[in-house]
């Protein structure tokens, strides 16, 4: 099994001044190649406290030039906000300058306040990216971007540098809504699970992705990448009050960011599955979500976080799981603890060669 970490520069409250939030945060990047993690990443997001990384691909190339061996990867790319020509370039010049250690991510957002501020109507998120996604991916395949469709327009253009190795199965997508995996499995990438929702819907939504990948393509989909907030503690006490003091804030400042009980989902195209989910908040209340999404996470002893994930990573067939130790405003004291814990009790166990999948290598070059 691969572990990575993520760094999420979240300063909610606006507690910290943003600069002292990246100088922490680029800290303990720094720690993910030292302390053994397989990759690194990091996410999007624009305009608020919630995520301040408005540019995953320009740090993951800082953090290229600051290692040697560890993988970095997008999670994820926002595709409707870009132009996607510009990605792609953008992501043959990181695999470049990486050594070809570059792991895709791509998504379609959901986030009200970011499409305004990019002037892109949510209810073309859907179509934007379908689009977006088919000139990326082709155009690191073939070398070159062209495309005649509905939002873009692209004539015929080199990518320079030109892209040397295959994005095939290490391209993946975040696929929230039942209704994003057929594009998914049409698209031919693997799918980036970040658990926000019950088990047993992420083993229906994977069982049909599996199903239209092998139709369309004719082989077995690639094993999913699975993502989870982590709070780890060699206290089992002290572990559990930790993740229902800090996950279950994580997940409420994802609610206040994505406005999960506002009312607008109703009229956005594409967003039919978001808008059951403020209509369940409005009808449960929020406290019963946030727990619901701690449980869905990674918290315990150093025992019970390795046999948790191990568990999560059976059940949707990951065969790497990324870990995301900084967040909610926890003091950066707490958070490189979390980190090094883990980092030295949980990591070397999931890491046996025993655990690892034969065909692991071939499926995610680096």
């Amino acid at each position: 099994m691969r572990v990575g970490m993520a760094s999420i520069f979240q300063n909610p409250e606006n507690k910290d001044s943003d600069s002292d939030v990246y100088q922490q945060e680029l800290r303990m990047a720094d720690l993910a190649e030292p302390l053994g993690f397989d990759s690194l990443w990091s996410v999007e997001h624009h305009f608020t406290d919630y995520t301040m990384m408005p540019d995953t691909l320009q740090f993951l190339s800082y953090m290229a030039g600051r290692t040697n061996k560890i993988q970095l990867g997008s999670m994820v790319v926002v595709l409707p906000w870009h132009d996607p020509i510009r990605v792609a370039e953008e992501i043959a010049l990181l695999d470049q300058l990486s050594g070809g250690r570059f792991i895709l991510g791509i998504g379609r957002g959901a986030g009200r306040i970011e499409f305004e501020g990019f002037r892109v109507p949510m209810s073309e998120s859907r179509g934007r990216f379908t689009e977006a996604a088919q000139i990326v991916l082709e155009g690191l395949e073939q070398g070159y971007c062209e495309f005649e469709g509905e939002f873009f327009q692209q004539p015929r253009r080199d990518i320079r540098p030109r892209p040397d190795k295959t994005f095939r199965n290490r391209a993946y997508a975040a696929a929230v809504s039942p209704e994003s995996v057929e594009i998914m499995a049409k698209l031919g990438v693997g799918i980036l699970i970040i658990p926000q929702k019950p088990w047993e819907d992420v083993d229906r939504e994977l069982a049909m992705y599996r199903e239209k990948f092998q139709d369309i393509h004719g082989e077995p989909a690639p094993p999913p990448v699975l993502a989870g907030w982590v709070f780890c503690d060699e206290d089992e006490a002290r572990a559990r009050e930790g993740a229902e003091k800090w996950i279950t804030r994580y997940y409420r400042s994802a609610i206040a960011h994505y406005e999960f009980t506002g009312d607008h989902f109703k009229e956005e195209k594409g967003y039919e599955f978001y808008a059951r989910i403020a209509e369940s908040m409005n009808k449960r209340g929020t406290d019963a979500a946030e727990k619901m999404y701690m449980e869905l996470q990674v918290h315990g002893t150093p025992k019970q976080c390795s046999e948790q994930i191990r568990s999560h990573c059976a059940r949707v067939g990951a065969e790497h799981f990324v870990s995301v130790f900084s967040y909610a405003g926890m003091p950066w004291a707490e958070a490189e603890r979390n980190l090094r814990l883990f980092g030295a009790e949980v990591l070397p166990g999931l890491q046996q060669p025993a655990l690892q999948s034969a065909t692991d290598a071939s499926r995610i070059s680096g």
